[in-house]
C-alpha cells in the first residue's frame, strides 16, 4: 500500500469519481490513476469502487471506512508537513479560508491586508459557500478555516468559537415612504416593514433565520419577493425598486452606497454571532494563531487552545459563556 495510491482513491472520490478530471487536477494520466487504484483493491482484496464497465459509478460500503481513514492519514500526512514548517520557517506556508460572501466582502478585507502586510510569505485562498458547503470543506481537511454564523449545527465536528456579533439594517431608495415614517416615530416596525416587498438573504444565508424568527413571533408573513447570497446583489435589485432590502449592516458602504437611505433595525432583530473554527486536531501555526486573532481579538491563542482542550460542545459553550463578545 502506498499513500500515492491513497491519495487518488481520495482526490478521485471528491471529483465525483471522474478519473479523468482527477487526473487533470493532479497533473499525471488517467491510465495511471486507474492503474493504482486496481493494484491498490487488489492487495486489499475488496473493490473500493463500484464499476458499469470502464466507467466509476459508486463507492462501495467497504470503500467508504476505506477512504474515511485515508482521508485521516492524508491529513496526518499534511500536518506533519506544517509542523516541520512551522519549525524551518514560521512565517511561510499557506491559510485557506471558507465562508460566505458577506464575511469575505465586508468583514475580512482589512484583517487579510493587515495579515498579508505581516506574512507576506504566506498563501491566502478564499473559498466562497452555503454554511453546507462551508463546513463540508473544513471537516474534510480542504480548508484551514470555517468562518459562518447560519447552520452551526453543521459544525459540531468542528472547534467553532465566537468571534463578534452583528445585525441588520433596512436598505431603500431615500424617498420612500418608510424613510418619513421612521423620519416621524423614530423608528419602524416589523408591521411597518412587512407592508412591502422584501429583498433579502436566502434562507441558511448570513442570520437569514433570525430575521424569520423576529416576523413569525409576531404572526406576520412577510412578502420575500427576491433572495441572494451576495450582499451587493439585494443592494442592485433595491435600487432598482424591486422591495425593500434587509442586509447585515457590516454590509452598507457610505460612499458606495450614498445613494441608498439606511435605517437601523437592530431594536427589530435578535444578534446574530459570527464563528470561526477549524478541525479538530488540526495543527496550528503561529500565523493561524495571528489570523484568528486579527479577525477577533479576544481569541488569543490562549483561549483558542483553552476552546480546543474543551471535550464537549457543552463544556465549550461554557468556556465562552463568560466572555464579553465584541459588537461588529
Amino acid at each position: 500500500m502506498k499513500l500515492q495510491q491513497l491519495k487518488y482513491i481520495w482526490e478521485v472520490a471528491h471529483h465525483d469519481l471522474n478519473v479523468s478530471a482527477t487526473a487533470h487536477s493532479l497533473f499525471t494520466s488517467q491510465p495511471g490513476i486507474s492503474k493504482q487504484i486496481r493494484l491498490l483493491e487488489d492487495e486489499l482484496g475488496v473493490d473500493i469502487f463500484a464499476r458499469s464497465g470502464k466507467h466509476l459509478t459508486h463507492v462501495t460500503p467497504v470503500g467508504e471506512a476505506i477512504l474515511e481513514m485515508a482521508g485521516d492519514i492524508l491529513r496526518q500526512v499534511g500536518t506533519i508537513k506544517e509542523i516541520a514548517q512551522e519549525y524551518s520557517d514560521e512565517k511561510v506556508g499557506s491559510l485557506s479560508i471558507a465562508t460566505t460572501h458577506t464575511q469575505a466582502r465586508y468583514a475580512l478585507p482589512n484583517v487579510i491586508e493587515g495579515f498579508r502586510k505581516a506574512y507576506p510569505d504566506v498563501a491566502l485562498h478564499m473559498n466562497q459557500g452555503s454554511p453546507a458547503q462551508i463546513a463540508e470543506l473544513a471537516a474534510n481537511g480542504d480548508v484551514d478555516f470555517a468562518i459562518a454564523t447560519e447552520g452551526l449545527e453543521l459544525f459540531a465536528d468542528l472547534v467553532m468559537m465566537p468571534c463578534y456579533k452583528w445585525n441588520r439594517s433596512i436598505v431603500l431608495p431615500k424617498e420612500h415612504r418608510l424613510c418619513r415614517v421612521y423620519e416621524d416615530q423614530g423608528n419602524i416596525t416589523l408591521s411597518d416593514i412587512a407592508e412591502y416587498p422584501l429583498v433579502t438573504y436566502v434562507f441558511g444565508f448570513t442570520g437569514r433565520s433570525r430575521l424569520d424568527d423576529a416576523f413569525s413571533a409576531e404572526n406576520l408573513n412577510p412578502n420575500v419577493v427576491f433572495t441572494a447570497t451576495d450582499t451587493d446583489v439585494i443592494k442592485t435589485y433595491v435600487r432598482l425598486g424591486l422591495g425593500v432590502g434587509i442586509i447585515a449592516s457590516m454590509a452598507y458602504d457610505s460612499e458606495m452606497d450614498g445613494d441608498l437611505a439606511i435605517l437601523d433595525a437592530s431594536s427589530l432583530f435578535e444578534e446574530s454571532v459570527t464563528h470561526i473554527g477549524f478541525r479538530k486536531g488540526t495543527f496550528l501555526r503561529a500565523y493561524m494563531y495571528d489570523f484568528i486573532e486579527r479577525f477577533a481579538p479576544h481569541l488569543d491563542r490562549k483561549l483558542v487552545d483553552r476552546a480546543v482542550g474543551q471535550k464537549t460542545l457543552i463544556e465549550r459553550a461554557e468556556l465562552f459563556s463568560g466572555i464579553e463578545v465584541p459588537q461588529y
